[in-house]
């Protein structure tokens, strides 16, 4: 097992808990604090999680919900299994020196004429 970090978005979370239902609402909001988004990038912003964010977009959200950015990310602990590579010690039943391949047999048509 490898231990990862995920980051959580709970913008759409944060945004119904203020009444804020669509993500058009946000176009504007976020230009009067003079950041300039597209419609399509705000529902996008809205409905996935960002693999990186802008400071001063995360300001002004932070602004317009009346909230701390430790309420839109959350980081959280996962727990993901290593990929099994064939080279791991055997744990149980047999190991890789155990396995051996089975003969071919190689049969030629019957010529009947």
């Amino acid at each position: 097992m490898t231990r990862r970090v995920e980051m959580r978005w709970h913008l759409r979370q944060v945004m119904a808990g203020r009444g804020i239902f669509q993500t058009s609402e946000l176009v504007p909001l976020l230009a009067d604090r003079e950041v300039h988004l597209t419609r399509q990038y705000v529902h996008k912003l809205v409905t996935t999680p960002p693999q990186r964010i802008n400071v001063d977009l995360l300001a002004a959200l932070c602004d317009i919900l009346d909230c701390k950015p430790s309420d839109l990310l959350e980081p959280v602990v996962v727990q993901a299994e290593r990929a099994k590579t064939g080279t791991d010690a055997p744990q149980e039943g047999l190991g890789i020196g155990e396995l051996r391949p089975i003969r071919a047999t190689v049969r030629r048509p019957r010529e009947d004429r």
